[in-house]
């Protein structure tokens, strides 16, 4: 059997070699990697940047799935903010949404991904987990349904009413001035996924003679190991868990969808990806779902962008 070597690192380019042949040799070396991430590559190109790269030409389409495509230029784009006010009901709710729930969810993946890693021993396991799960399953919004239900079995009816906080049953699921509140709960109770698991092993990666170097230049605290050690030892981490964060919040539309009805009341909750699926999934206009879904990946971009510019210090 072939001995698998270490994957190679890079070095710095020989006289008279050229940056091609350099990458072309240590691909080679590194083989063996590049063969065991062939089939994520694939399946990534397959369902996800090949539907990507297609959104942006179907945009200028009309398209319904039946018939070839038709060429219609901007009219998709000059539609949506010139006469779809749906639309621009959407982008404000996915505004608001994103700026409540982006940054309160990476707050919450922060602190308690440091709170389990102060945790001793199997706790830190069972904690991860337990923070983790919601995100696993499958039926949570019936839960939350049984939990803001209009009537007094509802659960925050029910207890509300008996600490005298409210004297009526309120319509959580169907008040068009609660139901963006109510979907910014359930988000944020099942914001806790790839980004908290990898804030968690940033704590995890952190060498314990770092703090005790810190102890020996003066640092007395919890709050100063944080803010002095912890952190900026953290900033892939920190960076990866704030994409992935914002981007949840942009693309959000599944909470709304299965909590309430579709579309909500007066499209209080509506966000694009909900616009998106309305038209793409319902009526089957990909032309139209495509070019908000270009809209929508073009936000996200800008919102990465501007993570990166605040962010990136801490990659240094």
């Amino acid at each position: 059997m072939e001995k698998v070597t270490p994957v190679q690192t890079r070095r710095k380019l020989r006289p008279g070699e050229s940056r091609l042949s350099y990458n072309l040799g240590l691909m080679k070396r590194n083989r063996h990697a590049y063969i065991m991430l062939v089939p994520y590559f694939a399946l990534f190109f397959m369902m996800t940047a090949i539907p990507v790269i297609m959104a942006l030409p179907m945009g200028f389409t009309n398209f319904n799935m039946v018939n070839f495509p038709d060429w219609v230029g901007f009219s998709n784009f000059e539609t949506l903010f010139m006469e779809d006010e749906v639309f621009l009901i959407s982008i404000q709710n996915t505004l608001v949404f994103a700026a409540v729930t982006g940054p309160l969810s990476y707050a919450l993946c922060f602190l308690l991904a440091w709170f389990i890693n102060q945790l001793p021993g199997q706790l830190k396991t069972i904690f991860t987990f337990i923070f983790y799960a919601p995100t696993l399953s499958g039926n949570i919004y019936t839960t939350w349904q049984l939990i803001f239900s209009g009537d007094t079995h509802g659960l925050a009816n029910s207890y509300l009413m008996e600490l005298g906080i409210i004297n009526r049953n309120y319509e959580w699921l169907t008040d068009g001035n609660l139901i963006m509140g109510v979907v910014i709960i359930v988000q944020l109770w099942i914001s806790l996924g790839a980004g908290f698991l990898a804030i968690r092993a940033g704590f995890q990666g952190i060498p314990a003679d770092r703090y005790e170097a810190g102890a020996i230049e003066g640092i007395k605290n919890r709050a100063q190991e944080l803010l002095y050690i912890t952190i900026p030892a953290m900033g892939p981490q920190l960076l990866f868990a704030a994409i992935m964060q914002i981007t949840a919040s942009f693309a959000a539309g599944d909470v709304s969808r299965f909590l309430t009805a579709f579309p909500t009341t007066d499209y209080r909750a509506h966000s694009i990806m909900n616009h998106a699926f309305d038209y793409g999934s319902v009526r089957f206009e990909m032309g139209y779902a495509s070019a908000i879904c270009f809209i929508l990946f073009f936000s996200m971009l800008l919102a990465n962008w501007g993570i990166k510019k605040v962010l990136g210090k801490y990659l240094d």
